[in-house]
């Protein structure tokens, strides 16, 4: 049994050090996924090798964590299914193309950047709070950005790798920033999606704070768009601000055109710039125009899988209807619809489209119910511009940056494929799977709910801080009571094996004296030791031991009080009922009964039937004690059965010691 019990334990053990051992690899796989995930977001601007980098630990993370971790399930978002079409009509485009291998290889390094980004981020970002530790990391990174474009600026440039300056059309400009992108038109739409995002926070931020530094972060942004020079950039940013003022609030309106006016007296050439869309035509213009007719003749010629994916400059020579054999590599069809569907096909295209405006639609039109605004308290501290932000704010906020982020990606790809550049690519696939993620955190309302105007998002906060609370309350309850618990069954020390024995028997012989006995006896008793378990406890704390020492000291007291009660009862009790008892005061009686069981226990087989004899005697007294009218014949009875065995006991003996001398002889 002993063994059992040890391959019992031994099995416990182990099974709780697997347990320990897979909470640890949880949390280890939860922190690379995480972190990866926070390198990716920062660096994605800065340098796209450590970016791709981090995405790849990312990815193990998020894989060590599907596998130990059973709770960790596969999320499916809105708009999976037209992703996955899109990466498999894609992989199909690589069949159609003039060179399979270029084509596979730019189709893993892109699509595959593209599939692992999303995967990351939809799998991993499930809480409010991790949005506000990813729009601290891209916010450090849109700074930095923003501070090296400001840098390039007021220190120059080397003017022999602007090639995208038309010196003939702009004579006067001789600089335009690309920061830590390779083009302006690539910083510039960037600029478009971060300047969208720090609009969405501010229209639903409510504190007063907060809205300074996001408007300063804006004009910062807008400053260093216009240093790019790009018209296309600089005039989608412009609409669509200007749009939403016009259909949502007048206020945002009439900023635009302050700060476009400002922007245009402080640089005159920025003015020039932007208006020659409307009544120039430069080199650039023309040349896109070429693009589209001979991309439009390369969707006419491969409709269904395209050209190839990446393939676009491997097959632009034969349908050069512009250059005529010049010695200009073109890798793109500056227009994101077009090159989409010469390279992939149309279908590939259409499923590409479905994802992309479906992500648009589905950020503008999720809902984020306000909670009440939580005040700054004491000193102000720029650090609480982050930590007291209401998660709805930040939510809502994203949702709608989101949504206007995709939509200057859209307006932008009319004149340029910003979406050929990797970090633009994976930018735009990363705010894609945020509003998917963002939707799955958007409480859903039923009509009834939307009817009476319901906030199910701070009932759901509401009820999740009251289960936390409560939880936490019967946690602590539990740990009171095992400490009250670990006070009542306190250990004792152990006692030698004799004297357990000992007292083993004392107790038996006490139970059988008690239930032979009569009522007013049973009453006059002391009430019975309280048996410790063997089990050895952690010491105490003071207050553990106060209380400890409190119900002693009420135990105590409650034995008194029976004491006193059944001395009363005793004394009450008849004559006769007196004299039948055991002329013996009860701590005797209980020091004779242990003492009387110790002998038991220590004496030969030989003396146990006199001891036996003697308990039925006093068993048949004990019977008759209650009647005094037949006390006499009772007790002579009782003498003359003790005659009849003491006399039948030493024919017994006298026999055995005829036969032992008979033996002898």
């Amino acid at each position: 049994m002993k063994k059992d019990k040890t391959n019992l334990t031994g099995a416990h053990i182990r099974e709780k050090r697997r347990a320990l051992a897979q909470g640890r690899w949880k949390r280890r796989a939860s922190a690379i996924a995480w972190y990866g995930l926070l390198a990716e977001v920062f660096f994605l601007p800065l340098s796209p090798g450590a970016a791709t980098v981090a995405l790849l630990v990312g990815i193990a993370g998020t894989a060590l964590r599907f596998y130990v971790d059973k709770d960790f399930h596969f999320r499916h978002l809105r708009f999976d299914v037209p992703a996955v079409l899109f990466v498999a009509i894609s992989a199909l485009s690589v069949l159609s193309s003039p060179d399979r291998g270029f084509s596979f290889y730019n189709y893993y390094n892109l699509v595959g950047v593209y599939v692992l980004t999303y995967l990351l981020i939809g799998q991993n970002v499930r809480e409010p709070w991790q949005m506000k530790s990813i729009l601290r990391m891209a916010c450090a990174a849109a700074v930095i950005v923003l501070l090296y474009g400001y840098y390039q600026f007021l220190f120059g440039i080397d003017i022999s790798s602007m090639k995208w300056v038309d010196g003939d059309a702009f004579p006067e400009l001789r600089k335009r920033v690309f920061s830590t992108w390779e083009n302006p038109n690539i910083l510039a739409g960037y600029l478009d999606i971060i300047i969208c995002l720090a609009f969405g926070l501010f229209m639903k931020c409510r504190n007063r704070e907060r809205r300074i530094l996001l408007g300063a972060f804006m004009l910062a942004a807008a400053a260093c768009l216009a240093m790019t020079y790009a018209r296309g950039a600089c005039l989608v940013i412009a609409v669509i601000l200007a749009g939403y003022g016009a259909l949502r609030d007048r206020r945002v309106l009439a900023a635009c055109v302050v700060v476009i006016a400002l922007l245009f007296a402080v640089d005159p050439m920025l003015y020039e710039r932007i208006t020659s869309v409307f009544t120039k035509v430069d080199t650039s213009t023309e040349m896109r125009l070429a693009f589209w007719e001979s991309t439009v003749a390369m969707i006419q010629d491969h409709p269904f899988l395209g050209i190839g994916w990446g393939a676009y400059w491997m097959v632009y020579p034969e349908y050069d209807f512009y250059l005529q054999g010049a010695n200009v590599l073109i890798v793109h069809a500056h227009n994101i619809y077009l090159n989409y569907m010469a390279e992939i096909g149309i279908p590939g295209a259409v499923a590409f489209f479905w994802f992309f405006f479906g992500t648009m639609v589905m950020a503008l039109r999720t809902h984020f119910p306000e909670m009440p605004v939580r005040k700054l308290r004491g000193a102000f501290r720029w650090e609480r511009l982050w930590t007291d932000w209401e998660e709805s704010d930040i939510l809502a906020g994203l949702s709608q940056g989101i949504g206007l982020a995709v939509l200057s990606v859209a307006l932008n790809g009319l004149t340029d494929d910003l979406l050929f550049n990797i970090p633009s690519s994976m930018l735009l696939w990363m705010i894609a799977a945020l509003a998917g993620v963002l939707s799955c955190m958007s409480p859903q309302k039923t009509a009834a709910e939307k009817k009476a105007g319901g906030n199910e998002f701070l009932a759901r906060f509401r009820a999740t801080a009251v289960q936390n609370a409560k939880e936490a309350k019967d946690k602590v309850q539990g740990k009171v009571e095992e400490k009250v618990h670990g006070m009542l069954y306190r250990e004792t020390p152990v006692e030698p094996v004799g004297a357990a024995k000992a007292a083993s028997d004392s107790k038996s012989a006490k139970t059988t004296a008690e239930s032979s006995a009569p009522e007013p006896v049973k009453a006059a008793d002391a009430p019975e030791a309280f048996e410790a378990p063997q089990k050895t406890l952690d010491p105490m704390d003071e207050l553990a031991e106060e209380v400890r020492k409190a119900l002693e000291q009420r135990k105590q007291e409650e034995e008194a009080a029976e004491a006193e009660a059944a001395a009363k009862e005793t004394a009450a009790a008849p004559k006769g009922e007196v004299e039948a008892e055991t002329p013996a005061s009860e701590p005797e009686q209980k020091g004779a009964d242990t003492a009387g069981s110790a002998e038991d226990a220590a004496s030969p087989e030989s003396d146990r039937p006199e001891q036996t004899e003697q308990t039925e005697l006093t068993e048949e007294k004990a019977e008759t004690a209650g009647k005094p009218e037949d006390g006499e014949k009772a007790e002579k009875k009782a003498e003359e059965k003790a005659e009849e065995k003491k006399e039948a006991k030493e024919a017994d003996s006298h026999e055995e010691n005829e036969r032992d001398i008979k033996g002898d002889h």
